[in-house]
């Protein structure tokens, strides 16, 4: 693999800075390394080669003429199909929207532009981010580069693949249901969902929509913090700014876990499934962080209502975005859709009432926590990467899954929070599928949850395993 492809963002955006590389350069990379791997992970499902090579190409007489545009200047990146790319063909992963051209970006396109990215295609999505796992009827499945016959995740699932495939070093996702952090643990990288507003994520029908978030996924908690920096901030679509500025990203991420007080649980206190083998790996590096002197408790928030409010909020969602293309399309899109629009059509006065009763009193639960602890930790996904073949799990330790959401509920609890979670790296099975932890830090912690995830990345080298598909010196290198 070209030697720009294994830096960081952090590493490329500085030697672009200093004119020691060009973004021609590192673009034509980039898009020759999409040639190279993609027909195995089918990950990028659009690309406009030529008009990212002349974007490259004014980037680099900019930053002669002027100095960067931004601090992601002349760096090249995919974006989610869910996302509007002006000009550029947005799918949304469905039927309904196969031939869509937008007029106009979404705001967090529109902010790394503004950056200084060269946008260069598309990755694939789960038509309209509903479920982690990435397929549908446009362009088919996206699959692990750890294990090509196996789920990358989703709905962030072709971002995620294409970053540990090397294609790029970071991107956007969004996350509603782990969307960004169910990816980010199957496929070996850092995904990040921030505190409500720290990148605004308006909706058009919903001024004050908050379960759904935008956010990035890297293989660093640096990088991270880089796009954080380049994008976080206010929008005049969204009511009420957040108390994180992108200023609060910038500079190094220092800190340690020495006296953090960390609440750990398998389960989240509801007897919610996990895979055998998931639970092993992760046990198995909860003294790296007593040995960096954390203190780590077997404790959960009370998580006894986050099923209701995650449902029910999901359910208007889907029903306030979706209702309209379900009335006029509902033979194109698929059932899982379709079930979930569903659900919010049926929801009634005194669901919203109970609903909205639940999510107060979950925030009441928060609060208890986190006068105890500094941090919760648990598992990001409750399941191995599983057989690219299948919608999703229906099973998990011999229990037998409900719907489509059920087997993402590590995901979804946490979401029903409104807090801040990292997805980090924990760690490998022996047949060599990642596993990742969720970090949890409380409302508008955000920076030093990164912080946090730094010092753990540091003594913890899962992160630095890459896959085996790739022809570079390490990739069937276990980490040390």
């Amino acid at each position: 693999m070209d030697e720009l492809l294994e830096m960081s963002a952090v590493e490329l955006v500085t030697r672009l800075r200093d004119r020691e590389v060009s973004s021609r350069e590192v673009v034509h990379a980039h898009l020759e390394h999409i040639e190279g791997v993609n027909p195995a992970i089918n990950a990028v499902v659009t690309v406009e080669a030529e008009a990212a090579l002349v974007a490259a190409s004014r980037a680099d007489e900019l930053i002669v003429s002027e100095g960067p545009a931004g601090p992601l200047h002349g760096l090249p990146m995919t974006h989610k199909d869910t996302h509007r790319t002006q000009g550029m063909r947005t799918t949304q992963g469905s039927l309904v929207f196969q031939n869509e051209i937008p007029k106009e970006d979404d705001l967090i396109i529109s902010r790394l532009r503004q950056a200084g990215v060269i946008s260069t295609g598309k990755t694939n999505v789960p038509e309209f981010g509903a479920g982690s796992h990435t397929f549908n009827e446009v362009f088919g499945t996206t699959t692990n580069p750890y294990a090509t016959d196996r789920s990358a995740g989703g709905s962030s699932g072709g971002v995620a693949a294409a970053i540990a495939a090397g294609i790029q070093p970071l991107g956007e996702g969004s996350d509603m249901g782990g969307s960004l952090r169910i990816p980010a643990s199957f496929c070996n990288l850092t995904g990040f969902r921030p505190s409500y507003g720290v990148i605004p994520a308006p909706s058009p029908v919903d001024a004050w929509q908050w379960l759904g978030r935008t956010g990035p996924m890297a293989r660093t908690v640096a990088d991270i913090a880089l796009f954080m920096s380049a994008v976080a901030g206010p929008a005049p679509e969204q009511p009420l700014p957040a108390p994180v500025q992108a200023g609060s990203f910038a500079g190094p991420l220092t800190g340690d876990l020495a006296g953090v007080r960390i609440g750990w649980s398998p389960d989240f206190g509801l007897g919610i499934p996990v895979e055998r083998d998931v639970l092993e790996v992760l046990e198995a590096q909860l003294s790296i962080f007593e040995e960096m002197g954390a203190t780590v408790e077997e404790a959960s928030i009370d998580f006894s209502e986050a099923d209701t409010v995650f449902t029910t909020t999901r359910a208007m969602t889907f029903a306030a975005g979706l209702g309209d293309l379900v009335r006029q399309h509902r033979s194109l899109i698929k059932p899982e859709v379709v079930w979930n629009v569903e659900q919010g059509w049926a929801l009634t006065a005194q669901d919203w009432i109970d609903a909205t009763a639940a999510a107060t009193r979950l925030q009441d639960h928060v609060r208890a926590f986190f006068a105890t602890f500094d941090l919760f930790l648990s598992p990001a996904a409750q399941v191995l990467p599983f057989d690219a073949s299948l919608r999703y799990p229906t099973e998990i330790e011999g229990q037998r899954l409900q719907t489509y959401l059920d087997w993402m509920r590590s995901a979804c609890v946490l979401s029903a929070t409104s807090l801040p979670v990292l997805s980090l790296p924990g760690g490998f099975t022996a047949d060599g599928l990642p596993v990742g932890f969720q970090l949890a830090a409380n409302h508008y912690h955000d920076v030093q949850l990164l912080r946090y995830g730094k010092a753990f990345e540091e003594r913890n080298s899962a992160g630095a395993r890459r896959p085996r598909m790739l022809s570079t010196g390490t990739d069937s290198q276990d980490p040390t």
